[in-house]
């Protein structure tokens, strides 16, 4: 059976927009989103050290995460609902630090982001979803950090009124308390 993905490298080198393999017949639908083979064709290495699922509310906001020690390279996928899928290029000495770039990641349109290590992520629920992530390393609590979703200086244009605007977020309490992207910037020797 030819396994056919469609790549497409976004404007942040290192990250792609992926269309997964899609069959379908009268019994259902098979979807396969990851094989090792494939994406080394296409020139990315990712080998999966954890899988994980969240399950998010609508108006849910996910700041700008990262993990300062043991970066994690991540394969992600709605594969229910409908989110807005942020990521930043965190990478000192990169000729795009600090530019962002959305997606609308949705259940229906199945594709996916590789978003390459030392890049933030975050993303706005749009309707309730599910999302998988495949990592290249595991989360380590201990080295867990962000950047604030409203930084001024990355200027993320989030689709806000979708969700009934910016009193309607669901924020956690550590993405309330994370840096900006000035103390990112200090703290990685860059200013």
């Amino acid at each position: 059976m030819l396994q056919k993905f469609e790549f497409r490298q976004t404007k942040l080198k290192g990250a792609y927009n992926i269309k997964p393999f899609f069959a379908e017949d009268e019994r259902g639908a098979l979807i396969k989103d990851y094989n090792c083979d494939v994406f080394k064709d296409n020139g990315i290495e990712h080998e999966l050290r954890e899988v994980f699922y969240t399950v998010s509310k609508k108006g849910v906001i996910r700041a700008i995460h990262f993990q300062k020690i043991k970066q994690q390279a991540k394969l992600v996928r709605c594969i229910s609902g409908h989110i807005y899928d942020v990521i930043v290029d965190l990478r000192k000495g990169s000729a795009t630090l600090g530019q962002w770039q959305g997606f609308h990641l949705t259940g229906e349109n199945r594709e996916s982001l590789f978003i390459p290590e030392y890049f933030g992520h975050g993303y706005l629920v749009l309707e309730d979803s599910v999302v998988s992530y495949k990592c290249g390393e595991v989360f380590c609590g201990e080295y867990d950090t962000g950047i604030m979703w409203n930084d001024s200086d990355i200027g993320i244009e989030w689709p806000l009124s979708s969700v009934g605007g910016i009193g309607s977020l669901i924020i956690s309490d550590k993405d309330m308390r994370l840096q900006s992207f000035k103390e990112y910037l200090r703290e990685q020797g860059c200013l």
